[in-house]
């Protein structure tokens, strides 16, 4: 594997001091359903192969050094603090670091990744955000211990990376109170399916990104599906290439591969 794996950026974390990527399922090792680039150790692919794939993608922005930190992902509001020194992956949806000898690591397969730095406090940090945790407060809690860690709101910027799209994202009834009954002001992130009545298609993206707006962080969402769009893995497309359709709003069926995203500091302000 010497061609780095292809991995999206963004302008605001393209900034002296910190290394990001949004990476696609290409470019690894894996094979069948998990081809190529799987990050999922929770997956039913080969290990050896996951661990290949995860070495690949950090050397892909220079943290072939660095500690590989991730998470025993739940959909919760736990952030916890990045240890290099942890074989454990400690439960959780969101790390946050001031380390520069540490990668922070969090996968997806429909859910929304967010990454954090903030150039002057020098910290940086990633969070997992499925339709739980956002409604739960996973965003606000890893903004919190930034700005607890020294991060400043006028700083500290934000970037939400590949996820499921309102478009592709339908829901039932059931799931559109559990976000209000936590987020009354969320209606707005729902519309009317036009097929079926009783359900509703999410802006899961733009739900995050207004929490993170009206937590003063400086954010901004890049609108790239993870279910129309093949490069990525999709937990929802695989559901329903296996029922056979695609209006179902069903979040269980085969296994698939987990995208990576990834976030470190460098040794040097200088170095971009």
């Amino acid at each position: 594997m010497d061609i780095p794996p292809p991995f999206l950026t963004d302008s605001l974390l393209n900034i002296p001091g910190v290394r990001h990527g949004f990476f696609t399922r290409h470019g690894g090792v894996s094979t069948g359903v998990y081809s190529s680039l799987n990050g999922g150790i929770g997956s039913d692919d080969g290990l050896d192969a996951v661990r290949a794939n995860r070495r690949h993608a950090a050397a892909a922005i220079g943290g072939e050094d660095d500690a590989l930190c991730g998470l025993y992902q739940i959909h919760s509001n736990i952030c916890v603090q990045a240890n290099p020194l942890s074989n454990n992956r400690p439960e959780g949806d969101a790390l946050v670091t001031g380390d520069c000898h540490v990668t922070c690591l969090i996968l997806t397969a429909d859910c929304v990744p967010v990454l954090f730095a903030d150039r002057h406090a020098r910290l940086i940090g990633a969070a997992h955000a499925g339709w739980r945790g956002a409604r739960d407060g996973i965003i606000p809690r890893t903004v919190e211990q930034l700005m607890d860690m020294g991060a400043k709101k006028d700083t500290l910027t934000a970037v939400i990376g590949p996820a499921i799209q309102q478009a592709s994202y339908q829901v039932g009834d059931d799931l559109r109170r559990e976000v209000l009954s936590n987020s009354p002001n969320a209606e707005g992130y729902f519309i009317p399916d036009c097929h079926y009545e009783h359900h509703w298609r999410f802006d899961l993206p733009a739900y995050v990104l207004g929490q993170l707006t009206a937590l003063g962080v400086i954010a901004r969402k890049m609108d790239v599906d993870t279910y129309s769009d093949d490069r990525f893995f999709s937990h929802r497309r695989t559901v329903h290439e296996n029922q056979g359709h695609k209006n179902v709003d069903s979040t269980s069926g085969a296994d698939t591969g987990r995208l990576m995203s990834m976030i470190r500091l460098t040794n040097t302000t200088d170095d971009r």
